[in-house]
């Protein structure tokens, strides 16, 4: 792969993850306004599924296939993180929620050595440890750690899991079928809770917020989705960092939120780390 491909691939991924950051976002601003987590939740995947249906080239055999108990355990995980990152939202900037989340390729890395069976390597294994560390520079363990920071690890630990799933599941259901089971999954699971929940006092506002948190999240994972298919995913995988720049630069923007020094070095750790792990694969190939 040459430079101007890998710099093509680079700027799909990041308007792939600012369009995830934008319905996140506005999943935030919905918090703010009253919406419970669970609703935003619920209406992000039922409004994905509907949108993503109709260009999912859907057959009816494959509909046997998503009953299999390893792709439903995957849209499991992933609405449980879905849910548990919009709960620290409520609460936390946006920026360290994010650097929160992302001891998700953490947990992903450690389980596709004891699960998957693959084999650690000396440059990936210290460069994780480098995002580790700027993860707990974000979060900061201790008594007085916040509720919404522990829902953004359990989040990435949701995300992580969610990542080592579709590795086991990728080649059983083409990826366009695998979104839409996460999606379908994600809403009946979500269903019972969040549709039972009463919305505050509606607003033209409020259903534009509502929309915008379903579609950014969808079009951005399928433009993911899209993109996989034209690199292999341990080279994508490092890029997906490139969503602290905008998660950062949206929570400045929109909630006047910048993150302290502490946790400001934390997220450049985080970053530094992915951009190593694209050095590394790079260089390899």
């Amino acid at each position: 792969m040459t430079f101007q491909d890998l710099t093509r691939l680079a700027a799909l991924v990041f308007i792939s993850v600012t369009l995830i950051v934008i319905g996140d976002t506005c999943g935030k601003l919905l918090g703010q306004r009253g919406v419970d987590p669970a609703f935003i939740a619920f209406s992000r995947f039922f409004i994905g599924a509907l949108v993503i249906l109709p260009i999912s080239g859907i057959r009816l055999h494959e509909i046997k296939g998503l009953l299999n108990w390893r792709i439903i355990l995957r849209g499991a995980l992933i609405a449980g993180g879905i849910l548990s990152i919009l709960t620290a939202l409520k609460t936390e900037p946006i920026a360290n929620v994010f650097g929160a989340f992302f001891i998700g390729p953490v947990v992903a890395y450690v389980l596709a050595i004891f699960l998957l069976g693959e084999r650690p390597t000396l440059g990936r294994s210290l460069l994780l440890a480098l995002g580790f560390g700027g993860v707990m520079l974000v979060v900061r363990p201790g008594f007085d750690m916040s509720p919404g920071i522990g829902f953004a690890l359990l989040a990435g630990t949701f995300y992580g899991c969610f990542l080592v799933a579709t590795r086991v599941v990728a080649n059983e259901a083409r990826p366009r079928l695998l979104l839409l089971s996460q999606l379908v999954v994600g809403s009946i699971l979500l269903a019972p809770l969040g549709a039972s929940i009463p919305l505050p006092e509606g607003s033209a506002a409020l259903y534009l917020l509502i929309l915008g948190s379903a579609l950014g999240s969808a079009s951005g994972n399928y433009l993911l989705v899209v993109v996989n298919r034209r690199a292999e995913a341990s080279l994508i995988a490092p890029l997906i960092y490139t969503q602290l720049i905008s998660a950062t630069a949206v929570g400045l923007w929109v909630f006047g939120d910048a993150p302290d020094p502490v946790a400001m070095l934390g997220l450049i750790l985080i970053l530094l780390s992915g951009t190593g792990s694209l050095w590394l694969r790079w260089r390899s190939a």
